[in-house]
């Protein structure tokens, strides 16, 4: 067995050693095999939270079929995309993030579209529109009768 600092590259190699990277903090089982602490020293960590995204994007008409195929890449470049509506020039994309606030799930919604643009083939639209709502927000929304029905059927669909 050679021993060497993690990620050197074994000798007559050009490639990296593969390293463990242990889970953040905020991993489900990791909190389930700490005990219990009740000392008010321990300081409190962060915990990412589910954020309900919607962004519309819109821009110069484009084929139909290249929208949606596009749009179809996209979700699966990105498994947690719930739904996407589409028309020739505008687009609405819904899906949870998960991010420790809304300032973290907002950027990470304002990338989505441009990250993905080049491999999904996207058209070249802006985005004309985000909402960030928390899981909670959502769930209440849904139950007075505002906001969008639910996601179903997930997919892509025209408008």
């Amino acid at each position: 067995m050679r021993r060497a600092r993690p990620g050197a590259t074994p000798r007559g190699t050009a490639e990296r050693a593969l390293t463990s990277v242990e889970a953040g903090a905020d991993f489900d089982q990791y909190e389930q095999d700490l005990p219990e602490q009740t000392d008010e020293t321990t300081p409190d960590r962060e915990v990412s939270k589910l954020w309900h995204i919607t962004l519309s994007v819109s821009g110069a008409e484009a084929p139909l079929t290249e929208v949606r195929r596009g749009l179809e890449q996209l979700a699966h470049d990105h498994p947690f995309l719930l739904t996407s509506r589409y028309a020739n020039d505008h687009a609405e994309i819904r899906y949870w993030e998960e991010a420790r606030d809304l300032h973290d799930a907002a950027a990470v919604a304002l990338r989505l579209w441009g990250e993905h643009r080049q491999t999904a083939k996207l058209p070249p639209w802006e985005i004309v529109g985000l909402e960030v709502i928390d899981r909670e927000t959502y769930h209440q929304r849904i139950a007075e009768g505002y906001g969008p029905p639910p996601a179903a059927p997930v997919g892509v669909h025209p408008y």
